[in-house]
């Protein structure tokens, strides 16, 4: 039986209007495009759709609207933590009730809480819910890692913590993940610059930023080493490299937002604090976006 979470996931950029509103047409464009790729999962109001400067309401919308849009059509892993448990609870309690199919917990940020905190945190919300449950373990953003050992902790305690989002850079830790977990728990890539190694290193999945500009290309380098053709995801990974890299010259979602700005996808407006891309990290995403198209 192929596993609900194998393949690419796409964490969705939220377009702004001019004014700052949803831009809602862009959106649905976004989500059709992404289904039309065969991205196998669609991730609303994670770090990537700037979930810190969404109001409550905005975000229960967007994750609404994507299982609406959807329709069956793909994996609704909708992104509901946060830094206080009771409104993580709130806001997975509401996407259950709007029908996601799982829900994306990022470790809480600027609290820094002990493992015990953690295991405490994920458990509480875990245990509100009947969904799926991935963790998200992002130190560079949150400043706190989820060991494997409280990952399987975490897995072992509730059936419904299947999955982790690793997004650290270190590779490596998809063996101790697998190691402490059982190869049945799905770990996904959440650095699209080290999908290859974490599939070769067992990975089931890629949850990915560049998916947003680049999904046809994304998908065919999973389709391509899960077939065992590896000659071909190798130079898919070489192809996608210097993009990788450029969508995070600056802090993501900017690069990416420009990337589809100037493909007339959507404007690239982002929520302060974030700003727009600076002229030289502009040159830059510019070139590569060149050097991609030749």
């Amino acid at each position: 039986m192929i596993n609900r979470f194998d393949g690419v996931f796409t964490t969705l950029v939220t377009p702004f209007t001019e004014i700052g509103t949803i831009d809602w047409p862009a959106f649905d464009a976004l989500i059709e495009r992404q289904l039309a790729a065969g991205i196998a999962g669609l991730v609303p109001v994670g770090t990537t759709g700037e979930a810190a400067t969404l109001s409550c309401d905005e975000a229960l919308a967007l994750i609404a609207h994507t299982v609406k849009r959807v329709a069956g059509r793909a994996y609704v892993l909708a992104g509901t933590g946060s830094n206080s448990t009771p409104k993580s609870i709130e806001a997975t309690c509401r996407a259950t009730d709007v029908g996601v199919d799982g829900v994306l917990l990022i470790t809480p940020y600027y609290n820094k809480p002990s493992q015990a905190g953690l295991v405490a945190h994920f458990g509480a919300i875990a245990a509100a819910t009947s969904v799926d449950v991935m963790l998200y373990s992002v130190p560079g953003r949150t400043g706190i890692a989820i060991t494997p050992e409280t990952t399987a902790e975490l897995a072992a305690t509730f059936a419904n913590i299947i999955a982790i989002k690793e997004a650290g850079g270190d590779v490596a830790r998809v063996t101790a993940l697998r190691a402490a977990c059982g190869p049945e728990f799905v770990v996904h890539c959440g650095d699209d610059a080290l999908a290859l190694p974490f599939f070769a290193l067992g990975a089931s999945g890629l949850t990915s930023v560049l998916s947003n500009y680049a999904p046809t290309e994304c998908v065919a380098l999973y389709k391509a080493w899960s077939t065992g053709n590896q000659n071909t995801a190798l130079v898919l990974h070489d192809r996608l490299a210097p993009l990788s890299a450029a969508m995070f010259v600056e802090s993501s979602p900017s690069p990416v937002k420009r990337a589809l700005a100037l493909a007339g996808r959507m404007r690239d407006e982002v929520r302060l604090p974030l700003v727009q891309l600076s002229p030289a990290a502009d040159q830059l995403l510019r070139h590569e976006l060149t050097r991609f198209g030749e």
